[in-house]
């Protein structure tokens, strides 16, 4: 596996911060080098929130993405004007359609159109819709397997909350049925 540089973007309080944790986990949990940069400050509340993370198998050089980024998973439509042109020709594009009913500009790219919140919204919790798209992005790059990112739930939710880890690897699972 050649580096996964990321950016996930959305705005606050759309869990765009830990979806990202949860793939930096979960790389670590596979022993990869990875990298998670939150951008925070007046954006976390309604702006757009965004982080990149970087998951290789070599040493990750520096945190920061610019125009050299694998994919670009977009929560709403000031994500997607933002970020689009960060991503290499051929990278993976995924869009909350739920949310964002403008298509991608760009056609040098593999462009995936998730119904994120009308998935979550089936499932019985609209607030894992962040999931899915986590889901769907892990089925099309193979970065983590599901089962790590299983277990980097299981730490961030603590015993308290091990509750919701069924509900979650259900939204994984409806996420990667999404791009199949």
């Amino acid at each position: 596996m050649a580096a996964e540089k990321v950016i996930l973007a959305g705005f606050g309080g759309q869990g765009v911060m830990s979806m990202g944790q949860l793939l930096t986990y979960a790389g670590m949990i596979e022993n990869k080098n990875v990298s998670w940069l939150p951008s925070y400050g007046p954006e976390m509340r309604g702006g757009t929130a965004n982080c990149a993370v970087i998951v290789s198998d070599t040493p990750v050089g520096s945190p920061i993405i610019t125009n050299d980024a694998t994919a670009a998973i977009v929560m709403n439509l000031p994500s997607l004007v933002k970020f689009e042109g960060n991503l290499i020709n051929g990278g993976n594009l995924l869009i909350n359609s739920s949310l964002i009913t403008q298509k991608a500009e760009r056609e040098d790219v593999k462009t995936y159109y998730i119904p994120a919140n009308e998935i979550a919204g089936e499932i019985g919790n609209s607030r894992v819709a962040n999931i899915v798209m986590l889901g769907a992005y892990l089925e099309l790059t193979k970065v983590v397997t599901v089962d790590s990112v299983i277990e980097a739930l299981k730490k961030v939710f603590g015993p308290d909350k091990q509750h919701l880890v069924p509900l979650n690897k259900e939204a994984l699972e409806r996420g990667a049925a999404a791009v199949k």
